[in-house]
This record gives structure tokens, C-alpha cells and sequence, in this order.
């Protein structure tokens, strides 16, 4: 039998190794950035169509919940620096990388002739088609959506003597006058607003004080804001089909855009497809960032993640066709 002996090496200095580790790469910041942005807006959609059921889920409320919220959030200060940072931004950076990833993307649900993959049978292959086909659904959708209510109907801001008010071009219909006693707005007819301005231009002064005295300065602001008024008007350029409507507060303003918007068919048929497209989009890739971020890991956790953002996406969107087509329908038409 033959015994080992361990040997044993000692060195006299002690020996050290460093590793430099590689620089983190921006592919990965930005896919990250992509994710944490995503997450954002997915808060952003709870809220926004949380706020807008309000406009038709308490029937016979007259949409008071809706107001209320649009005029807190009117109210903000630094409204527009917060709508760049908070909204734009994450938009703007989710957006961009978002196509980027788009002209990446290689599909493998469709059937192939071999020379790329095809899995048909896997439901999250399907899950990640969609959500780049939801992409470009929204793309166009979000953009139509701005311009739409940021833009086109967005309401005139006048004042007259010591009131604000806001402006909007509504379609005529009967219900708009019982409704404007309720809310406490005014309409006003394509004639009805001729007659306004020759009344205020028959007795117009002028817009310059010719001396600095207190009467003549609060006489030329007066026919400035006079003027102003009449013009706020006619920047609405309406037909004899349609009216203006004036109110105290923004929110309801934005009730009547929103409940203007929401009677004519092709309009819900379209908000129907953008809110289908956004809450799939939306808690697919909340459950793609719980992966993504090492929340779920495991195949059961994983599975229990994607039964919560399946229901989370049904509720929510819920709460979109509430707006869609409650608003008008149920609860404002009279």
C-alpha cells in the first residue's frame, strides 16, 4: 500500500487578481429605459380611463365624477411642464424604441415555407405577435387621439368682464338643452352669435386707453375682452347644425367634447379597437416586465402573473367601453 503525500505550496507574497468588468451595454439601458417607461404608462392608462368612466358609470350623476377629476388635474401647477415630463417623454422614448424593435421583430405564427420558424401552436408566440401588431395599432391610435382632442376639439378660452370661459363646437341635438340646465353651460346658435357681435361692434370703443385714467384703461380692457369674445367665437366656425357651448369650468367642457365624440358610431367603433389594442398592449408587457425584472420567475409565479394581468386588462378595459359607449347612451343623452 502506498501512502500520498499532500504537497503543500506556500508563496511568500500573497498573489491578487482584478477583473475589469465590461461596461454595461446601451442596448441593455435602453431596453430597460423601453420597459420602466412602459410601466409608467400602463399607470397612466389605469388613471386616464378610470377618469373618463366616470363620464357614464353613475348613471344619472351627470358625469360630476368626470369634472371633478379633469378640473383637479386642470388645476395642477406647471400643468404643461408635467404633461412634457411625465407623459411626453415616456411616450416619446417608449415610442421611439418601441419601432425600433418593431423593424426587429420576426413573427413565427404565420405559416413558412421552412426558411424561417413556425410555431403556431405556442400561445405566447401569439402573445408576442400581437403585441407588435397592438404596437402599430396605437401608434397611429395615440397620435389620431392627441390631435383629435388636443387640437381639433380642444376648447376656446374667452373671458368676459370677470369670467373664464370655455368654448366648444357641439353636433345640435335636443338633448344638449335639458342637459345645459343640469350643468350650467350656455348654447349658442350660428345666429345667435352673429347677433353678439353686431351688438358688441355697434358700440365697440377703443382697444387703447388715449389716457392713462382709470376709467379709460378698464374701458379699452372691456372692449378688448369684448372683442376677444366675439372672436373666440367665430374661431369655432360653426354651421347651422351645430352650437357653441360656454361653461364656467374646463371639465365640463371636456364632458361635452367627450359625450359629443362618443354619439356619432364611427367614433366608437374606433375608440372601441384603440382601447382593445392599448389594454392588451398594456398588461401583456406588464407581465413580460415582471419576467423582465426577476418578479416572476418560476413557471407557477409566471402563470399566477399572467391570470392577474389578464384580469387587470379585462377590468380596465371595461372601464373604457364604459366611456365609450355609456357616456352618451346611458347616462348624457337627455
Amino acid at each position: 500500500m502506498y501512502r500520498l503525500k499532500t504537497l503543500e505550496i506556500v508563496f511568500e507574497y500573497p498573489m491578487t487578481y482584478t477583473y475589469q468588468a465590461p461596461p454595461i451595454p446601451k442596448a441593455f439601458i435602453w431596453r430597460r429605459a423601453h420597459s420602466l417607461t412602459g410601466l409608467w404608462l400602463v399607470l397612466f392608462l389605469i388613471e386616464h380611463l378610470l377618469t373618463n368612466s366616470q363620464a357614464a358609470l353613475f348613471v344619472g350623476d351627470d358625469g360630476n365624477g368626470f369634472v371633478a377629476a379633469v378640473n383637479w388635474i386642470k388645476g395642477l401647477p406647471y400643468l404643461p411642464l408635467i404633461e412634457i415630463i411625465l407623459l411626453g417623454l415616456p411616450l416619446l422614448i417608449h415610442g421611439f424604441w418601441g419601432i425600433h424593435y418593431l423593424f426587429q421583430a420576426k413573427y413565427n405564427t404565420q405559416p413558412s415555407d421552412g426558411s424561417q420558424p413556425s410555431l403556431p401552436g405556442h400561445f405566447r408566440n401569439h402573445a408576442y405577435t400581437w403585441q407588435r401588431i397592438t404596437s402599430w395599432i396605437l401608434l397611429f391610435g395615440i397620435v389620431a387621439h392627441v390631435i383629435h382632442m388636443r387640437f381639433l376639439e380642444y376648447p376656446v378660452t374667452a373671458q368676459l368682464d370677470t369670467q373664464h370661459y370655455y368654448l366648444v363646437r357641439l353636433e345640435k341635438d335636443n338633448g344638449l338643452y335639458t342637459l345645459s340646465k343640469r350643468l350650467g353651460f350656455d348654447l349658442y346658435s350660428q345666429s345667435q352669435i352673429q347677433e353678439i357681435k353686431q351688438t358688441i361692434f355697434s358700440h365697440l370703443g377703443p382697444l387703447v386707453a388715449l389716457e392713462e385714467t382709470p376709467e379709460q384703461l378698464i374701458a379699452a380692457q372691456k372692449n378688448r375682452e369684448e372683442k376677444a369674445w366675439v372672436e373666440a367665437f367665430e374661431s369655432l366656425h360653426i354651421n347651422a347644425n351645430q352650437l357653441v357651448a360656454a361653461s364656467k369650468t374646463f371639465g365640463i367642457a371636456e364632458l361635452l367634447i367627450v359625450r359629443d365624440t362618443f354619439k356619432k358610431p364611427i367614433m366608437i367603433f374606433l375608440y372601441t379597437g384603440l382601447v382593445i389594442a392599448a389594454c392588451f398592449h398594456a398588461f401583456n408587457g406588464l407581465w413580460t416586465f415582471m419576467i423582465t425584472w426577476g418578479i416572476s420567475l418560476t413557471a407557477r409565479s409566471q402563470n399566477f402573473m399572467r391570470k392577474m394581468a389578464t384580469l387587470l386588462m379585462i377590468m380596465i378595459a371595461f372601464f373604457g367601453f364604459a366611456a365609450i359607449w355609456g357616456t352618451y347612451w346611458f347616462n348624457l343623452s337627455h
